[in-house]
């Protein structure tokens, strides 16, 4: 038999109210009461149901909130973003982390609609094939997309194909012909892949010949001795690195420097992402930046529309402006650059 909160209160001797009292602000019942309900809880094995209040609701003003990890600053400032905007308006967060994980994204995704949750603001893998998106599209709760470049769904991103495209157009401007780029797993971020094809076609457009990616582990803290030697070793060696994000960048800065490459002498660098602490290092890194907590702030209110129904006319994605930040990490090609 499973037992109520009136129950407790019967076996307690107390009303209904100083039970419930005693489960959700338990400061505010004297400590013999508070030992007495918990006495009869006990003995009826009741377990209290903290989504009770909210079940009984229509609304249950909640957000979920799934990003692929707070390792990386970038998403650490979307949630900021997102968090002084839900603090303002009412609303609470819950968030999951999913490790650039499948599986974890649909456990993420799943779990969350269990809570339900209004509305759900997510980083996904590939926005444009998920299937579990699709179904959001259909049955709800209604979502909205950060960084995942994509007209097909309600997303915030910067244009990432066109980004890479000008950073990589500027290093060639600087003379470099042997320019490689550095991802992690292209198969589980659409951003890197968008962004392997703006190298490309800035390549092409200037005669050159593109490389395939060259892929790393997304979490990876150093460079494997192979990526290492791929990168200071053969007279083909590169002579710049395009790297899809910023922390990858500052893995391949230290990696150099411990195997007694300068930075830009023998090797420029250019990341992806413009993080503050990029401007703290020595040299301070070159970086495409986002607008990152504005990107969060942007996909809050576009949720907020589409719940209130205010989103018409509104395009399904929008594309915030991203800038170069010139940094120190790139200089132009010499006679003397690229060899030792």
């Amino acid at each position: 038999m499973k037992h109520t909160i009136k129950d407790v209160a019967a076996y307690a001797g107390f009303s209904i109210a100083t039970v419930s009292r005693a489960i959700n602000a338990p400061h505010s019942v004297n400590r013999v009461t508070l030992e007495k309900i918990r006495e009869a809880i006990d003995a009826l094995q009741f377990i209290p149901n903290p989504l009770g209040r909210q079940l009984r609701s229509d609304r249950t003003r909640l957000i979920g909130v799934v990003l692929p990890t707070l390792a990386n600053p970038v998403f650490a400032e979307c949630l900021q973003g997102i968090d002084e905007l839900a603090s303002a308006q009412g609303y609470r967060l819950m968030l999951m982390t999913t490790q650039y994980d499948a599986d974890r994204e649909r456990h993420a995704i799943e779990t969350l609609r269990a809570q339900r949750v209004e509305g759900l603001i997510l980083t996904v893998a590939d926005a444009d094939t998920h299937p579990l998106l699709d179904e959001l599209d259909h049955a709800g709760p209604r979502y909205v997309l950060m960084h995942n470049d994509t007209v097909r769904r309600p997303a915030v991103s910067v244009d990432n194909r066109l980004a890479a495209y000008e950073g990589v157009r500027m290093l060639i401007a600087h003379g470099h012909r042997r320019i490689l780029m550095l991802a992690g797993t292209l198969a589980e971020s659409d951003r890197a892949r968008l962004r392997y094809v703006g190298y490309s076609q800035a390549m092409q457009q200037a005669g050159l010949t593109p490389a395939p990616a060259l892929e790393v582990d997304f979490n990876a803290d150093e460079l494997a001795p192979s990526v290492l030697a791929h990168l200071t070793t053969g007279a083909n060696r590169p002579t710049a690195l395009f790297c899809s994000n910023d922390l990858l960048a500052m893995v391949v800065m230290r990696g150099l420097r411990r195997a007694s490459y300068s930075v830009p002498e023998h090797m420029s660098i250019l990341g992806f992402d413009g993080l503050a602490v990029g401007e703290l290092l020595s040299p301070p890194l070159a970086s495409l930046r986002t607008p990152n907590r504005e990107i969060g702030c942007a996909a809050w209110q576009r949720l907020m529309n589409r719940i209130e129904g205010t989103a018409d006319g509104e395009s399904l994605s929008l594309t915030l402006p991203h800038t170069l930040r010139a940094g120190e990490t790139i200089c132009a090609i010499s006679d003397t650059v690229g060899h030792r």
